[in-house]
């Protein structure tokens, strides 16, 4: 049964004396405030007044406080920098030296200020512009440099912008090296050449001024004429073309003949050497054989003639098949058939030797004496 129920006894529960007055609030609310000065290290004795538990209190709230300050401020200065990023630490304003390497550290908040930077990203800058080159021609020329953060310090310290730096720079040394550089050479074949000589001098540039920036590589995308001027370079670039593609099948040709002609030179050379050498072996064999023969005709003149004379004429009618003899003093000639001489030797079963023909042309020798020593003298 409630205690405030009709037949409850009108019991009290604050007043367990069984006083039926209203409980005391300021009693309970001390009772509390001694109890939270016991947790702060104070003791609520019953002879104090309100006002030093009040300064009980406050001191209790300010060293918590100043505990959660401190723990709060230990929390803010806890950060981490990952595997691909290094740290600089500036100092009330000034950066550090030193890096800070990958891992969980802890630097004052407010003192210092920790600027992470990526090194290991690869970062790309295009870059397109119309470049004049040697030979006064223009080039529209599209590149793109890849880069990557060498130096954090540098990168966030010497430089307002480093990419603004970078786009300069390569505006820079593209112009340089194209200005350089005949028009041929930066559209065609020199490309690559040209995109290694940008990135050396951009490099350069970089490195001059402190930016930090390590360029891993240089393309160029595009070069080519302006887009005004681009059919007719066309129709140049087709013309060379056909000039390189004419003047290569002029060399397949010229290494197609030239063996040739070579291999018969040299064969006419050696047919010349042979000939020379058969002409020079002749000419000795004839000059041994002429020496012998004088010899021969200083010992016995009219046999050695008479033997040159019938060799003659068994070298001539060897050769011939017909002679025809012409007799002074008259309009007669005299005629040997040989060729039928020869056939009927030849039917006959006996061969045309040497002696045969020596015999026939003594026999025409005789005949032509005869002739001539038969002759009137008056019909001469």
């Amino acid at each position: 049964m409630a205690w405030n129920e009709p037949g409850g006894g009108d019991k009290d529960p604050w007043n367990s004396s069984g006083n039926q007055s209203p409980p005391d609030l300021d009693e309970a609310f001390k009772k509390l405030q001694s109890q939270l000065s016991g947790i702060f290290g104070r003791t609520g004795g019953g002879g104090g007044d309100r006002g030093s538990r009040g300064a009980g209190i406050s001191g209790g709230m300010l060293g918590l406080g100043l505990v959660v300050a401190i723990l709060v401020y230990v929390a803010l200065g806890i950060y981490q920098v990952d595997q691909a990023e290094r740290g600089v630490v500036f100092r009330f304003g000034a950066a550090q030296d030193e890096v800070i390497l990958p891992g969980v550290h802890w630097n004052p908040p407010v003192i210092d200020v920790v600027e992470k930077v990526n090194v290991s990203q690869v970062q790309s800058h295009q870059h397109q512009g119309l470049m004049l080159t040697e030979d006064e021609n223009i080039v529209d020329i599209s590149m793109t440099v890849q880069y990557v953060v060498e130096n954090p310090v540098a990168w966030l310290v010497n430089v307002r912008d480093p990419k603004i730096s970078l786009a300069h720079a390569t505006e820079s040394a593209l112009r340089h090296v194209a200005g350089s550089s005949r028009m041929n050479q930066v559209i065609t074949d020199g490309r690559a050449a040209i995109a290694v000589e940008v990135q050396e001098r951009l490099q350069s540039y970089l490195d001059a001024y402190g930016t930090g920036i390590n360029v891993s590589k240089v393309n160029i995308d595009q070069s080519a004429p302006p887009t005004q001027v681009r059919d007719a370079f066309n129709d140049v670039q087709k013309a060379k073309e056909d000039e390189q593609r004419i003047i290569n099948e002029a060399s397949a040709y010229a290494e197609s003949v030239i063996p040739d002609a070579r291999g018969d030179a040299q064969q006419q050379i050696e047919q010349a050497n042979a000939y020379r050498e058969q002409v020079v072996a002749r000419a000795e064999g004839e000059a041994q054989r002429f020496e012998k023969l004088l010899g021969q005709y200083s010992l016995a003149k009219n046999v050695t003639r008479d033997r040159l004379y019938l060799d003659a004429m068994e070298s001539v009618l060897s050769n011939s098949t017909k002679i025809m003899v012409d007799v002074e003093g008259g309009n007669n000639l005299m005629y040997l058939p040989l060729d039928r001489i020869m056939n009927q030797s030849q039917l006959d079963g006996d061969g045309i030797s040497q002696d045969s023909v020596r015999n026939i042309a003594d026999a025409i020798v005789r005949e032509v004496n005869n002739r001539a020593s038969t002759r009137p003298r008056d019909s001469r």
